[in-house]
């Protein structure tokens, strides 16, 4: 009976001692421990060494014995999934390989503002995404697959709308595409595309419009009487003569003063020499100026320009005579400044 006994006891003592041996493993502490949180990144295509090296190279793990361990037994070795995980302070093993193994990434948080070209777009998403900024380039320079979401390769910019979107890191670049365009489609409701109707014009037209008036002024208290001169001007086939689209067509965007050489560059885009809309936006607009332009101010002004006093505001004017006035005291205060 004794030797019995103490058989029991033995045996309860061991499966005690594996008892808590394993909800250490499984539930204590072991990643970031005593740190912050942070993200692991896992590339697309990426091992389990792959990972363990992120982990080890930024000293995330507290027993890596304990990691490698687990790791195994859930066969989470053989499932990597690709990603951006939030790995929580004093977080355990079960808890992180849980969530890598199920792939529940945190999603990114995408703002994209202040663009100007396709390149500056793809290098911006390429930052916060693993898609590549060359692959979004070509998709973005690509007539088919720009007709697919019923763009042309010019027009192709006018879909992305300037905000802020939550997207997984790992989402392919015509994922991506298609996302943009469904945001695309709920910004154009039915409200701002019969707006669109009631001016003459489309979507498309409209953010070509906006590109301009986005790079004409900063003033949003402005950008509807801007908005009104550009579209005076299309009523009665007057060209635009706006001094960015010559700017995007000379392709230097630092220039301070439009010269001859400048206007004389045969360019679509340089709306000097060529009437109507360039063939595609020379920005993205921000939301403030496509509804300037939807809202544009009904004025009889046909031509405006910086305010002699340099403080970003315009002048604006009726008739040429009155803006010849206006546009040579802002060519005096250059010269003051030997602004070339």
């Amino acid at each position: 009976m004794q030797f019995k006994a103490g058989v029991i006891i033995t045996i309860g003592m061991m499966l005690a001692t594996f008892s808590y041996y394993f909800y250490q493993l499984f539930f204590t502490a072991n990643l970031r421990v005593d740190k912050e949180d942070a993200f692991l990144f896992i590339p697309t295509g990426a091992t389990f060494e792959t990972v363990t090296d992120s982990l080890n190279k930024y000293e995330v793990l507290n027993d890596k014995i304990s990691f490698y361990f687990l790791s195994k037994l859930l066969k989470y070795r053989e499932q990597i999934k690709p990603g951006k995980y939030l790995l929580q302070k004093n977080m355990s093993n079960w808890e992180a390989i849980k969530m890598l193994k199920r792939g529940r990434q945190t999603p990114v948080k995408l703002t994209f503002n202040n663009i100007r070209l396709k390149t500056d777009l793809a290098e911006k998403v390429d930052l916060k995404l693993e898609l590549s900024a060359s692959e979004l380039n070509k998709s973005l320079s690509n007539e088919a697959i720009a007709k697919q979401y019923g763009f042309t390769a010019e027009t192709f910019m006018c879909m992305f709308i300037p905000n802020t979107y939550e997207m997984y890191w790992t989402i392919s670049t015509k994922d991506f595409l298609d996302k943009m365009h469904k945001e695309y489609q709920k910004f154009w409701n039915a409200a701002r595309t019969q707006k669109a109707k009631a001016i003459g014009m489309t979507p498309v037209e409209v953010t070509i419009l906006a590109s301009i008036v986005e790079a004409e002024t900063n003033k949003n208290d402005e950008k509807p009487r801007v908005a009104g001169v550009y579209k005076n001007r299309l009523n009665v086939n007057m060209p635009l003569q706006a001094d960015p689209t010559v700017k995007f067509a000379v392709g230097d965007f630092s220039i301070k003063r439009i010269y001859s050489g400048h206007l004389a560059l045969n360019s679509p885009y340089n709306t000097y020499m060529y009437a109507g809309l360039p063939p595609g936006p020379i920005d993205l607009p921000s939301v403030t100026s496509i509804d300037a332009v939807l809202n544009y101010e009904k004025h009889n002004y046909l031509y405006f320009c910086a305010h002699h006093d340099l403080s970003g505001h315009h002048d604006f004017a009726a008739t040429y005579a009155e803006h010849q006035l206006n546009a040579e005291k802002y060519r005096k205060a250059l010269n003051k400044l030997n602004i070339k």
